[in-house]
């Protein structure tokens, strides 16, 4: 709301002061020795900086982009980005990893920080709402009120998009687990309980078919004449590749299913986005793809802790099974999806 009232910008800034501030607090719950109520206070302070980059971000490049008249299309820029983006998580985490290492668990923070303030002093210079003008002349109460009706109208109430946001519980959801969940079971797997390079790999992976899946994104939507399909047919992928980490008892079987899982998912992501950016129209856009994380973010909260509790009874390999079943559940939302033929739906070769 904050972006669709104020702007992206603002948003961004807000994110990006509350996100510095908060890892200052990390820094400091660390060298105080802090009781666990501290570095609750600290993280749910870093959960609201991450929600005023939610959407805002995504809304403003695509305004952006319309305000230029790119006529390339938008899943390729947005598989750039997500190359980038898994670079910077892969040379993130090996490298904060090296730092703590060498010095101590304080020093990534400290980075961290030192970088969050040159993303602040940047955005506040260079960065412009581009395509995208805020109402004038109401009152804030006003304002947020439009927005949030707007959102509605083009959220929940809009087919096309109410049926992919219902799907995200499911398979962002279970995503959240399997991710967490695979560096404890992968060691288990291996055999060996101290080979700790195991819970290094499990983030590569994730990076490194990040940055494939952005690299081949554009050939995959040539093989596809909507984006529904792409999306249907990751979606079974990744229930397959869930149901065979569960299954197997083989650690290299098991890696291989989480690298075809997560490229399946990865190549479609840019796919998803593209759709759900065009069914929403500009003043609405940062608000609707917000509440679409909001979505995804919700079937964690419930999806997470059950999961956890079938892992505790059974084993992580039952919770991977039962997460199949889970992420299988957002198949016939996809089904509606495709079913409504929407504009954004159809890909121009």
């Amino acid at each position: 709301m904050v972006a669709d009232t104020w702007g992206r910008r603002t948003s961004y800034l807000l994110g990006t002061a509350t996100l510095l501030v908060s890892t200052l607090l990390y820094l400091a719950m660390w060298q105080v020795h802090a009781p666990m109520w501290g570095w609750a206070l600290a993280s749910i302070l870093l959960g609201l900086g991450f929600t005023f980059f939610s959407g805002a971000t995504e809304a403003w490049l695509v305004d952006a982009l319309t305000f230029c008249g790119v006529k390339d299309t938008l899943e390729p820029v947005l598989a750039r980005g997500q190359i980038v983006a898994g670079a910077a998580m892969l040379a993130g985490s090996v490298a904060g990893g090296v730092v703590a290492q060498w010095t101590d668990l304080g020093v990534p923070y400290l980075l961290r920080s030192l970088l969050l303030g040159v993303t602040l002093a940047v955005a506040f210079f260079s960065m412009k709402d581009l395509g995208f003008i805020p109402e004038r002349g109401k009152g804030a109460l006003d304002r947020v009120r439009t927005v949030v009706r707007g959102s509605l109208d083009h959220g929940l109430r809009n087919p096309p998009a109410r049926w992919l946001m219902l799907s995200a519980p499911f398979t962002m959801g279970v995503g959240m687990f399997a991710f967490y969940a695979l560096q404890p079971y992968l060691l288990q797997l291996y055999g060996d309980e101290r080979a700790f390079w195991i819970a290094g790999l499990a983030a590569a992976i994730v990076a490194g078919c990040e940055i494939v899946a952005g690299l081949i994104a554009p050939h995959v939507r040539g093989l596809f004449s909507r984006r529904t399909h792409a999306l249907l047919i990751a979606t079974v992928i990744g229930v397959g590749g869930l149901a065979l980490i569960g299954w197997t008892t083989s650690f290299w079987v098991a890696i291989s299913a989480l690298v075809v899982a997560e490229l399946a998912e990865a190549a479609s992501r840019p796919m998803r986005q593209a759709y759900l950016n065009g069914v929403i129209p500009s003043g609405q856009r940062a608000t609707v793809l917000s509440f679409d994380n909001l979505m995804a973010s919700a079937g964690g909260v419930v999806v997470q802790p059950a999961l956890g509790r079938v892992a505790d009874v059974g084993g992580y390999a039952s919770a991977y099974v039962v997460g199949a079943v889970i992420q299988a559940v957002s198949l016939p939302f996809l089904l509606l999806a495709r079913r409504e033929a929407a504009p954004a739906d159809r890909i121009e070769h």
